[in-house]
């Protein structure tokens, strides 16, 4: 059985956000795969120190999401601006954050740097060292003078020389260090954008169809609110005949039925689904007003299984049908016309039937599809699209209207 939940539209406004899970998995993703491929690339080369540089790779990739974090603090700031100034501003917020990174990483690796030069000279008979003020100082032998070189046959001595610190380099490297970790940077920010506009398409679906629905709310209670004046002024006709003819006790019970429709119709959403019970009760009451008219003509019959009473339609679905039948059948007749409603299930649908045993569609066509059995099918199209239909015209003794519908259960 088809089970339909009813969802009120969201009344609170709304913006195109990325949920912070979202955005930490961006920032991670892209600096964990910066730390796996700079890992794998310095174990395929047999980089010396790698346990050293493994750490301080993780060191820095964990400072790099932190810093990454910060820059998507000020990106948001420009969620609702235009794609440009997006760009822009992700251009010019990415170049100190990747100097911030470079710095970081200089910074962790410069001492692993000095073990391996120192590593690298000794094993070619240099030292190499820095002194308080950052100057190199290297040390190597020479065959100038001194001991005697067993390999060469000559006397060898130890040379020394300093090298001044140069600041301009380190300023190049870091500049190389920054413009890769730039890009990586505008890598994560593209991404970064790429989801926030899948955010905004998926936010503007939602607000196309509660817009939708919307439409098909108010569609439905103008369709609903044609029905009560339809059937108020049928009713105040028939109380007007009542009068005139000097049935005082039938018009004075008739008000009383029409009262107690009242009560009961007007407490339900004009757009809302009724139990299909809580329908049949209240054609119940319409038949009982319309009997004060007809006392010796018109008859009822209800059929109604108990396994479908839960079920729900559109509440006064079947007014318009039943006061067709009262209209075509009962009225113009001077014997008995019966009109029954039935319920039943077929094929995993929920058919309903009216049906009189009057004299059929007047030749005129007024029993087909005019205001009342057109606001139904109006109904039906805006509730359930295709899913429902509606059949009306006459059969051999009478004239039936059968509808059939989605069988939609509350929980």
């Amino acid at each position: 059985m088809q089970r339909v939940l009813t969802k009120h539209p969201a009344t609170h406004d709304e913006s195109a956000r990325l949920a912070l899970r979202v955005v930490l998995l961006s920032i991670v993703g892209v600096w964990l795969a910066y730390f796996v491929i700079f890992t794998a690339r310095g174990a395929i080369v047999g980089l010396d120190y790698q346990f050293d540089i493994v750490g301080r790779r993780a060191l820095v990739t964990g400072s790099a999401v932190v810093i990454t974090f910060v820059l998507w603090l000020l990106l948001r700031l420009f969620d609702h601006r235009s794609l440009a100034l997006q760009i822009t501003a992700a251009a010019l917020l990415a170049m100190p954050a990747a100097v911030v990174i470079a710095q970081t990483n200089q910074l962790v690796f410069a001492s692993l740097q000095d073990k391996l030069d120192s590593k690298r000279a000794e094993e070619r008979g240099f030292s190499v060292r820095r002194d308080e003020l950052g100057n190199v100082i290297i040390e190597g032998p020479t065959t100038a003078g001194g001991q005697r070189d067993p390999l060469e046959g000559r006397k060898s001595a130890r040379a020394t020389v300093v090298l001044p610190s140069e600041r301009g380099e380190e300023w190049v490297r870091l500049a190389e260090v920054a413009l890769s970790q730039y890009f990586l940077l505008i890598a994560w920010a593209a991404i970064y954008f790429a989801l926030l506009a899948g955010a905004r398409a998926r936010l503007a679906e939602r607000r196309g169809e509660r817009f939708r629905s919307a439409a098909r709310a108010a569609e439905l209670r103008s369709l609903r609110y044609q029905v009560n004046p339809h059937f108020l002024f049928n009713a105040f006709n028939s109380l007007s005949a009542l009068v005139m003819t000097g049935k005082g006790d039938r018009a004075e019970e008739m008000i009383q039925r029409l009262s107690s429709f009242y009560r009961h119709s007007l407490a339900e959403d004009p757009t809302g689904d009724v139990m299909l019970a809580d329908e049949i009760a209240l054609q119940r009451d319409y038949l009982a007003i319309e009997s004060v008219r007809f006392p010796d003509r018109l008859r009822t019959v209800i059929d109604l299984p108990a396994n479908l009473a839960e079920l729900y339609v559109p509440g006064m679905i079947l007014q318009p049908l039943v006061e067709n039948s009262v209209k075509y059948a009962v009225a113009p007749n001077a014997r008995p016309v019966t009109i029954s409603i039935t319920a039943r299930e077929e094929y995993d649908r929920l058919v309903l039937t009216v049906e009189d045993n009057g004299p059929g569609s007047p030749d005129s066509g007024e029993h087909g599809f005019g205001i009342g059995l057109a606001n139904v099918r109006d109904r039906l199209i805006a509730r359930f699209g295709t899913d429902a239909t509606i059949v009306s015209g006459p059969v051999e003794g009478g004239y039936r209207s059968e509808l059939r519908l989605p069988m939609v259960a509350r929980d």
